[in-house]
Formats: structure tokens, sequence, C-alpha cells
């Protein structure tokens, strides 16, 4: 052996050192050399085989360099910072994390007791939960919600119903306190036991509302599931609750709908489902559930409908009584408009009834509860008896709580409904006041007394009503209405929305409009801001000839749909030639109005008629034609006597309201809070509060002129003569009054408001005539040892414009401007040669004769009639002379004007028959 051949290694060192090598060795595991201790150290031979272990000279040395080995083994595991598991692959961490530490930390590749993010994975894999991880999760959760459930189960108690169902009387009180009625939920209910309920109706039930009741545990979750499958397929719609489930929750008489309710009913129904058997069940919840008419349980429901005790119902009758189960209001044949006018009439209810009992009838076939020989038999629907009106009802107050009740209905807080306030124990205190209620009930007796006569005059006086409805202006408070002869025989209210335009008592809104927002600049765009407009002073001229052609803001000439040109006409076909707004109110001029109305724009007035109190509702009429503007909508007594506070108020805007508290066994469930909002400037309101303060003293409303006050107001009258109209107020309350014909019989299917010419004798009705006769008896009572309150002074506002043709006289204005039709404008048609006018104010200095003069045909263009003096007609619409869509007319007829008096006859001048309503129009 040569001498210079080289030795083996021999080991330097000892101790632990040595060892840990040479466990290292023996396990197969090569130490990863240290970059620093191979680049540091200048004694290493770089002869050395690169994968030779690294000879140390001591202990100290070796365990400095293990260290330093066992980070930088947890740094190439995957160590990414301080204190954090690894970014490379196995795992491990930081100095501080998993594999910061080597060996002394443990293995970094080790699993942790939650495995997520997940070991070993990687990518999206790693973020996904193992099966293990989700059936852990899920079991705990279901865990955690039996603990809660077996707590629920254990604390809730099952209801008793003898305390909770009890039906009681709900008493309404006037406004001082006093007792009105107590009505609306007296107790009418008699328990049966399961052996007197009829197989027949058990097996309705089952078939209608749960037909799984007789084996299921209280919930049916096949039932749910049915229902959804029902709702999404448009197929008879079927509850998801099962009969137990509806027994607890009419049991608890709470019918809201939030989550912490639905979590009580779920645990009492499976503890009442424990604890009590199906005969029970079934019982209970036949005697207490509602069937309307104020009937509660089955026996109650029997004498109701078919007055016969509940073991004498056929199984027709029992289908029947089942189907009311599921809504009374809504499956009652004779209706429930004081719940809902719309949807509970009594043909709707009548169709959805015979439906449903059919349906039940048929169910009972398939689920072999019936035969079909027996299914056979029952071929016609079982007709309930008439609904019974009590008696404590009639006259007035059944109108005052249907009215007080729809408020509370639609206004409380808590989740009220119907079916609860049915079963009674309220205490709803009420605006009404007694006095002011009989004060307007006999102001429209005195009418009905004396002119109205159905038996002389079937085809003229037969279904004529009256509706009206007084709020005080302050705050809004209803304090009497007038809705029909008596709420037991007329069903109708008619205080609340009836469906009668409200002809020109529409004006004073087209007026605010004009000065709130200005008339639109002809060379500008539609939507004009109210600085490029020019806001109206009441003292602006308009061109008042019938006939008038009608043009949009720029000029062009309005055509209707079948592109004729809209023509305006006035009541009686009277032309007035160039004339300012306030007389145009005054005399109810229609051509001036609906001419504003398109220049300061019809969507204006809308929302001015809103500001002030009236809904956007299915009773606005088209805000998108001419026509609008006088009156084609058909607002309520009480909205439009609501909306006309405003302008007593100057501007600030109360809503109407019937209820001021409502209480419950001593607690108070609701409260009317006052919220008074700011419709228009006081200076608008106070405006046209003094032109219709003009109307009221000398123009179409002077019928209503009260004793030593101050009154303003506006008459009203629609096309065909087939509603009139009187509003007005003192600055302390808002009175309207209606009058229509309108036939109120259900079986009608082709009802419609019917023309009154002829009615009460008059040849035509008007504002002016019945409705501002009873408004000025009425409001003599109403304001009776009141502070006499005038109305604030009007300030001058807005600009004196000229429209509709009038012309503008240069250089210099005079206070009566010269009538100059328009060279674009024709003459309007002549009236027909029999008419006549009433004598004329002073003639305007241009003409050659007056305008008023019958005889003067440069003027008028033949002789008019003029016995009504002009008025309010509602829109034309087509084209042609004379013609016109809506008709009219609330007018005085200037001085004389009497009905069929001839052209002098209020005057008492020859040919004049007077008229003890006032002159006509």
């Amino acid at each position: 052996m040569s001498e210079h051949r080289r030795k083996t290694p021999q080991p330097q060192g000892g101790g632990r050192a040595a060892a840990r090598r040479a466990a290292q060795q023996s396990t197969g595991r090569r130490a990863v050399p240290s970059r620093r201790a191979t680049s540091v150290s200048p004694s290493e031979s770089p002869s050395e085989s690169p994968g030779e272990e690294r000879q140390y000279g001591s202990r100290a040395e070796a365990r400095r360099a293990a260290q330093r080995g066992g980070r930088r083994r947890g740094a190439d595991a995957g160590g990414h910072g301080a204190n954090g598991g690894g970014r490379r692959r196995g795992g491990g961490g930081g100095s501080d994390g998993p594999g910061g530490r080597g060996r002394e930390h443990g293995d970094p590749g080790e699993k942790r007791f939650i495995d997520y993010p997940r070991h070993g994975r990687y990518g999206f894999r790693r973020w996904l939960p193992s099966w293990k991880l989700v059936s852990g999760l899920c079991l705990g959760f279901l865990g955690v919600l039996m603990g809660v459930g077996g707590i629920s189960y254990a604390l809730v108690s099952t209801p008793k119903v003898n305390e909770t169902a009890r039906a009681q009387n709900n008493v309404y009180y006037w406004a001082d306190g006093t007792q009105m009625v107590a009505t609306g939920g007296a107790v009418n209910r008699q328990e049966l036991k399961y052996e007197q309920i009829p197989v027949e109706m058990r097996n309705a039930v089952i078939s209608a509302e749960n037909k799984s009741f007789e084996t299921d545990k209280g919930i049916d979750p096949k039932g749910i599931g049915r229902a959804l499958l029902n709702m999404a397929t448009g197929g008879e719609t079927q509850g998801g609750s099962t009969i137990t489930q509806q027994y607890v929750k009419n049991s608890m008489l709470t019918q809201d709908q939030t989550l912490k309710r639905k979590f009580q009913e779920l645990f009492i129904t499976l503890k009442v489902a424990g604890e009590q058997d199906k005969e029970d069940v079934m019982a209970g919840y036949l005697n207490v559930s509602y069937y309307g008419r104020g009937a509660s349980g089955l026996q109650a429901a029997a004498r109701t409908y078919y007055n016969k005790d509940a073991s004498e119902l056929n199984a027709s009758e029992c289908a029947f009584l089942a189907t009311l189960l599921k809504g009374a209001s809504y499956y009652d044949p004779a209706g429930a408009i004081d719940i809902d006018k719309n949807n509970a009439t009594p043909a709707k209810n009548t169709k959805r009834a015979k439906e449903r009992w059919k349906w039940i009838l048929d169910e009972q076939v398939k689920d072999k509860r019936m035969t079909a020989e027996e299914r056979a038999k029952y071929k016609d629907f079982p007709e309930p008896l008439p609904k019974k009106k009590d008696a404590k009802l009639g006259g007035q107050t059944g109108y005052l709580v249907e009215l007080a009740k729809k408020y509370f209905l639609a206004n409380n807080t808590q989740g009220i409904d119907a079916k609860q306030l049915e079963l009674g124990g309220y205490e709803i205190h009420t605006t009404f006041q007694k006095k002011r209620v009989q004060e307007l009930e006999a102001a429209v007796n005195k009418v009905y007394k004396a002119k109205i006569r159905p038996k002389e005059r079937p085809k003229t006086d037969t279904h004529v009503e009256f509706g009206g409805a007084s709020v005080d202006a302050k705050t809004g408070a209803i304090i009497a209405t007038y809705g029909g002869q008596d709420a037991t025989t007329h069903f109708t209210n008619n205080a609340d929305a009836t469906g009668a335009q409200v002809g020109s008592t529409w004006k004073p809104f087209v007026l605010a409009a004009a000065m709130q927002y200005g008339v639109r600049d002809p060379s500008g765009g539609p939507e004009q801001s109210n600085s490029e407009r020019t806001q109206v002073s009441q003292k602006s001229i308009y061109n008042g000839d019938d006939g008038l052609r009608i043009r949009d803001y720029t000029g062009k000439i309005w055509l209707n749909e079948n592109d004729e040109e809209w023509r305006q006409t006035n009541d009686g076909n009277y032309d007035y030639g160039e004339i300012d707004l306030r007389t145009a109110m005054e005399k109810s001029a229609n051509s001036p109005f609906v001419q504003l109305g398109m220049d300061v724009g019809t969507d204006k007035v809308k929302d001015v008629a809103v500001a002030s109190g009236l809904k956007d509702d299915d009773f606005m009429a088209d805000a998108t034609v001419p026509s609008f503007s006088i009156g084609t909508s058909s607002p309520s007594a009480i909205r439009m006597a609501g909306s006309y506070a405003t302008f007593a108020t100057s501007g600030q805007q109360n809503d109407t309201y019937s209820v001021t508290e409502v209480k419950k066994g001593g607690a108070v469930v609701f409260q009317h809070q006052k919220k008074p909002k700011r419709a228009f400037s006081s200076d608008i309101a106070d405006n046209v509060t003094d032109v219709l303060k003009n109307v009221v003293e000398k123009g179409t409303g002077e019928p209503a002129r009260l004793e030593g006050r101050e009154a303003a107001g506006k008459t009203g009258t629609t096309d065909g003569n087939r509603s009139a109209w009187f509003v007005g107020y003192t600055p302390q309350i808002s009175t309207a009054i209606s009058m229509f014909r309108y036939d109120d019989d259900e079986t009608n299917k082709k009802r419609e408001f019917l023309k009154m010419f002829g009615t009460g004798g008059e040849e035509k009705i008007h504002g002016n005539s019945f409705p501002a006769s009873i408004w000025h008896d009425y409001m003599t009572g109403a304001m009776k040892g009141k502070k006499v309150v005038s109305f604030p002074e009007p300030k001058d506002l807005g600009e004196k414009v000229w429209g509709g043709g009038a012309e503008s006289p240069s250089p210099t204005p005079s206070p009566t401007p010269s009538p100059t039709p328009s060279e674009e404008e024709e003459p309007p048609p002549s009236p027909k040669p029999s008419q006549t006018t009433p004598s004329p104010p002073s003639p305007s200095p241009s003409r050659t004769c007056s305008i008023w003069d019958p005889n003067c045909q440069e003027a008028n263009g033949g002789a008019n009639t003029g016995a009504d003096g002009g008025g309010d007609t509602t829109g034309a619409d087509a084209g042609g002379d004379n013609t016109g869509a809506t008709d009219g007319g609330d007018n005085t007829g200037a001085t004389d004007g009497a009905d069929n008096g001839g052209a002098q006859g209020a005057n008492g001048n020859p040919g004049g028959t007077g008229s003890i309503w006032g002159n006509s129009g």
C-alpha cells in the first residue's frame, strides 16, 4: 500500500453529535450541508466528496451545526415568515412556525386536529373541506339544534283555548269619549264535542286542509312541499300548515309572520301532537276557528249561515263551511266590502266560494272519503242565508264604524288584521263628533224630504245619493261624514271613494299649479325649470270663448285620439271673451282653465293636487289630456275636504284620519301621529283662497254664503250631469258635499252613474243647487258658537299673462283688456237661436255692443242660453262645434239665470220662474 494513500477519515468528535450522525446514517438520511458552513470554512479540502458528512472537531461545534441545519430544513420545507405556516411544499413554518425550530418542535409535516386548510393538498383542493370535516360540522350543528329544540320543547306550554279564543265586543267612542257603539266581536261560540261534529265536516276539512292529518305528527313536510308545488304551477292553493298547526295558531290569537312566532308555533305544535289525541285536536280546531259574520266555532257558523244545528248539516253545507276556513272575508257570498271594496265584493266572493266548494267535494272522492254516487247528489251550491245587519249599525253609525275600522287596519303597526279585530276586545277612539254627524244628516234629509220624490218621478228621482265629509282644517281629523241613508240597506259609503267625478272643484288645483310652477316659454322645452317659467297672477287674462281650440304650450293645436281638434266648451255654450282668472273661477268658465293647464303642464296640476292631500291612485284620471284640468278624477268626499283644508291652513297639509287611539286590555296598541307637511307657500294658498272667497260672495257658490262669516269654495258639475259637488271651507272647517245617481244593486252587472236632468224637479243639477244648499245648512250649525276668523289677506303674486289667444294690449294694458281674438282663431259657433243670456256686466269699451247682450251678434255670434250663466263642462273630447265629452256646469248665471226662468227669471223680471235653491249653475 502506498504511503500516499488517503486514510479513511476518523470521527473527530464524540458524544451526542456523534450519536446523532450515526442515527442519520443508520436510517439512510443524509444531513444537508449548510451553505453557510461550506462557504465560510477555508480549511475544508476541495477534494472532499460532495456527499460526505462534514466532520467537526468538538461537541459544541457539532451542536451549533445541527441547530443551523434544523433551521435550514424548516426554511426549505416552506417557512414563509416569522409566524406562519409554509408556502413551499412540505408545509412547515418560519422561525416561529411549526417547522421553524427543526426537530425541537416536531415534524413540520405533522397534521393538525382540525385539518383546514388541508395538509398535503395544493391549489383549490387545499381549501376544499374533507368529508370528515363536513360531517363533523353537520353533526355538531345538529347537536346544538337538538339541544336548543329540547330546551324550547320543555319550556313551551300548550295554549289555553278557553281563555285565548273567546271573542269580545269592540267598543267605538265619539271624539268626546262617550260610547258610540259596542260591536264587531260579540261572543258567538258554542263548543262541540268530537262526537257532535258531523263526519262530513271532518272529512271536508281533512281533504281541504290536511290530507295526512290522521297519520302525521303535527308537521307535514309533504304537505308543505305540495303547497309550494301548487303555488309554483298555478294549481289550487293549499296551505302548508297542518290542522294541528292552525289549531295552535288560532288558539294563540296571533297571525303575525315573525320568525319568533313561527318558531314558537313549531314547538307548541309538536307538543300538542305529542300530548293530545287527534280527536281533541280536530274538535279544538273546529271550535276555535272563525267562520265570518262574527261566528267563532262550527256550531255558531251552522246557526249563522244555515240556521240549523251543526249535527243537521249535510256534506254539501259542510264543504261550504270548510271553504270559509280559508278566509271568510273572501269566501262569504255576502261579501266584505268594508274589508276590501275591490276584491271582497259579493260577486267575486260567490265565484270563489263556488269553485272551492266544488273542489272540496271532488277531493273527498279522490281521498275515498265520499263515494262518487254521493258526490253526484250535490250539484247545486248550498246558498247560505243573507247576511243580517246589526241593528246597532243602522243610520250613519255603520258608515262611521266602517271608516274607523279601515283606517285602523291600514295604519296600525302591530300587525293586527281583520280577523283579530273581529275577535274583539279593542277600544277604538274616533274623531267623529256626534252633533256634527247629526247636523250633516239633517241637512241631507231636508233636501230628500223637500225635493226628491221617487214615487212621483221614478225616472229622475230614483237612486239619488248624497255623500259628505267634514274635516277639522287645522288637524285633518274627520269630524262628520254622510255615507248614505242607512248603512244596513245602502252598503256603499258615499263619503268614501264612489267614482263620482268632481268637475270644476278641480280648478283651484290648476290655479295653484300656475302660481307654483308658472307657465312655460313656448320657445323652451317641456321640462323647464321654475326660473324659466312665468309665475301666474290671478289677474292674468285668458280666452273664455266656447269651443276654444286648445293648444299645447308651444301653440300647436291639440288633437284627440281621432286626430280631431280639441275644442273646449263652456256650460250653456257661453262665450266669455277675454276674462281674468279670478272672474273665470267666479263664473266657472272651462276654456280658460283647460288652456291654463296646458300652458303649465297637466302633470304639474296633478303634482299640486297630490301635494294638497289627494292620492295618486285608481281615482286619479289620465293626466295627459286637457280635460284633466276640469275634474275628470273621482276622489272621495273625505279626500276633497282634506285637500281644500290645505288652502284653509295657508298651504300646510295634514292627512285626514278617523282614529286617535286604540287600546286593548288597557294597553295602547295604536296612536295617531300628526305629520304636517308644506304643500305650497302661504302666498299661493292665500291667493287661491281669495279667489274662492270671491266665488262664494258673488259667483257660482253664492248659495253657500254664511251669515257674518267668510267662506271660500267651488262648485262642480260633470259630463252628462251625472254628478254635482260643492267643496268649501272656513278657516276652521272644510266640508265637501257630492250628489249623484247610482244604482247600488249588486245584481245589476252594468251599474253606472245616471244622468240627473229633471232630478228634484230641476232642469239640471249644478253644484250650486242641492250640494251648496246642504253645505250651507250644515256649516251654519257647525260654525255656531265658533270664533269669527277671517282669511289672511293675500299678497300680490306672479305676473299678469295673456293666454289662450288673448292678446296683451299695447302699450299699456287696460283694466279690462279688449277681447281681440287671435288671428288664428276661428269665431266660435253660434248658439241655438232659442237660447237666452243673462243680463250683462259693463261692456268692454272696445266693443260696439255688450258681450252680454243676447242681440249682439258681433259679441256672441247669436243668442246664447245663459240661463245658468255658463259653467263647468268637463272637457271636449271630440272636435266639432258645441260638442264636449264632459259637461257641465256651475255658474250662478250672472245676475239673473234662474232655473227654467228665461233670461230675466231670478230677478223677478217677466218670463222668470225663479228657484228656491238660488241661481243654478
